[in-house]
């Protein structure tokens, strides 16, 4: 079996059967420079446009210096149109008015820096996928290994390895039964060298629970969760 060969610090991490470099696709961690956005190794994120800034086509509302940060896992895969809309882009809901005067006159901003202080977190665990034009809102928390379908809006944490869809972002189903998203989590491939990874590859490219378990023993040292 041949080694598993990817460069983290690459830009274009796909090379066409011809030669050419898809330039549509990147991993994040080499295009995004952003003191709010932290992101994992191998998560990548494909466009069908050119893009000048992956930070701001992602986070379009996240500027630096926000109270909130996003923190995107490894190995997560994020699907053309996907967004992050995090806490910058809220406006107070308890509030009489919802309009952000402050933004337009800074005199009002007496009145607005409590509001505009608060920021929640937006945290994507590892081996997420986002489907097309997903939208996930400020302050959600993605398990790992979740699957957030093509459009989905998602307002509300979702557990790991569940698949979630619509408008609000229900959980459709879980991915696999509690036993084996257990020994998921505790083997945390993702976690691993690569040439480890690459050892695994037969059992993470199956659906044998019983290879599972034995490669969470030969990692992790036991099978419990």
């Amino acid at each position: 079996m041949a080694d598993l060969s990817m460069d983290a610090r690459a830009r274009h991490p796909i090379t066409l059967p011809d030669g050419q470099v898809h330039s549509n696709t990147v991993w994040l961690k080499s295009v995004i420079d952003h003191p709010n956005i932290e992101v994992g190794d191998f998560s990548y994120y494909n466009d069908f446009e050119a893009v000048t800034d992956y930070a701001a086509r992602i986070a379009p509302y996240l500027f630096a210096g926000a109270p909130e940060r996003l923190r995107i896992g490894k190995f997560c895969q994020i699907a053309n149109g996907a967004r992050f809309v995090t806490s910058s882009a809220d406006h107070p809901k308890r509030w009489f008015t919802t309009f952000p005067f402050a933004v337009f006159d800074n005199s009002q901003m007496p009145y607005f820096s409590e509001a505009f202080s608060v920021g929640r977190d937006t945290s994507i665990g590892h081996d997420v996928w986002i489907g097309d034009g997903a939208v996930i809102l400020p302050g959600v928390a993605v398990g790992n290994g979740a699957i957030i379908g093509a459009g989905g809006v998602v307002a509300r944490d979702v557990p790991a390895y569940a698949v979630v869809a619509g408008n609000p972002a229900g959980t459709v189903r879980m991915r696999f039964d509690a036993e084996v998203t257990a020994l998921l989590e505790r083997l945390a491939w993702w976690d691993l060298r690569l040439d480890q990874i690459g050892a695994l590859m037969p059992v993470l490219a199956s659906a044998d629970a019983s290879a599972l378990r034995a490669a969470v023993v030969r990692y992790r040292g036991d099978g419990e969760g």
